[in-house]
C-alpha cells in the first residue's frame, strides 16, 4: 500500500502523529496499540517492506484458540508509529486516544508476502504479553465499503489459554512502554512536534490544534506571533498606515 493513503487521511500540523516515511528496513517489530475512538479497538501492526501492515482487531486479540476476532486491513502505517502514544483530536481521523499496550517481535514459517497474497498469514509472536503462534485470515468476499475483513486466530500451543479463561486484556489494560492507560492518555494535552527547523507548526497548541479568538469587544491586542504568517509582496516596503485605514472603526 505505501503510506499515501495514511498521509492523505491525516492533518500533521493538528494530529500528533508521525508523519513518517517508508524505509528499506528488514526489521521485524510489532505492536498492538488500544485504542479509544469512536469504538474501542486494538490496531494489531507487523513490520514488513519498511512500513507497519495493519489490522483494526474491533474486540482486540484472544487467547482461546477457538474465539475468531475480526480484523479489518487498514493503511500501512510507518515504523516510527510503533512508538506513538497520544491523542488524536476531536473532528480528525481516528480521533481518541493510543497506547502501545503490547510490542516485540514476530516472525513467519515461509515467505510472509505469498502468504498475505493467499490470504493466510500464520505467524508467531513474542511480544511482553502476546506469544506464540496466530492466524490472520482473509474472509474473501465478505468485504464491507472496500475494506478487507479477516480473522486474527489463536494457534493451539502451550500459550493458549481456554475459553472464558482469564481476560488478558482486562487483566493488562496498560501500556508497556509509559504504564499510562487510555484514560491517563485521553486527559493529556495534543502535543504537535516542531518542525525540523524549530518553527512549531500553525495549530499545535495544547488544546487541540485551535488557537482561540479575542471575545468580542475586547481590547486585547493581538501579536505578530498569534496572528497569521505575513504573506510576501515583491517590491513591498515596511510603512505607516495610510491615513483612511487608521480612521476605519
Amino acid at each position: 500500500m505505501g503510506l499515501q493513503v495514511y498521509r492523505k487521511k491525516r492533518k500533521f500540523d493538528v494530529t500528533p502523529e508521525p508523519r513518517g516515511r517508508a524505509t528499506r528496513s528488514k526489521g521485524n517489530q510489532f505492536v498492538i496499540q488500544k485504542h479509544a475512538a469512536r469504538r474501542l479497538h486494538y490496531d494489531l501492526r507487523l513490520e514488513l517492506d519498511g512500513v507497519l501492515k495493519s489490522w483494526a482487531v474491533t474486540r482486540g486479540p484472544s487467547l482461546a484458540p477457538g474465539d475468531k476476532r475480526l480484523a479489518v486491513r487498514v493503511e500501512d502505517h510507518p515504523l516510527d508509529y510503533a512508538e506513538f502514544e497520544g491523542r488524536i483530536p476531536q473532528g480528525e481521523y481516528g480521533a481518541g486516544s493510543i497506547i502501545v499496550w503490547d510490542r516485540g517481535r514476530w516472525s513467519s514459517q515461509g515467505d510472509p508476502h505469498q502468504q498475505l497474497a493467499k490470504g493466510h498469514l500464520e505467524f508467531e509472536l513474542s511480544g511482553s504479553k502476546l506469544k506464540g503462534r496466530w492466524h490472520l485470515v482473509h474472509m474473501k468476499g465478505r468485504e464491507r465499503s472496500g475494506k478487507e475483513n479477516w480473522l486474527l486466530i489463536k494457534v493451539e500451543d502451550e500459550h493458549a489459554q481456554s475459553y472464558g479463561s482469564n481476560d488478558l486484556l482486562a487483566a493488562k489494560p496498560r501500556s508497556v512502554k509509559t504504564g499510562r492507560s487510555v484514560e491517563d492518555v485521553a486527559k493529556s494535552d495534543v502535543k504537535i512536534k516542531p518542525k525540523k527547523n524549530g518553527v512549531r507548526p500553525p495549530g499545535s497548541a495544547g488544546n487541540g490544534g485551535v488557537r482561540p479568538l479575542a471575545s468580542a469587544g475586547s481590547t486585547k491586542s493581538v501579536s505578530a506571533a498569534e496572528g497569521p504568517d505575513p504573506v510576501p509582496i515583491r517590491g513591498a516596503r515596511p510603512g505607516p498606515l495610510p491615513r483612511s485605514m487608521l480612521r476605519w472603526g
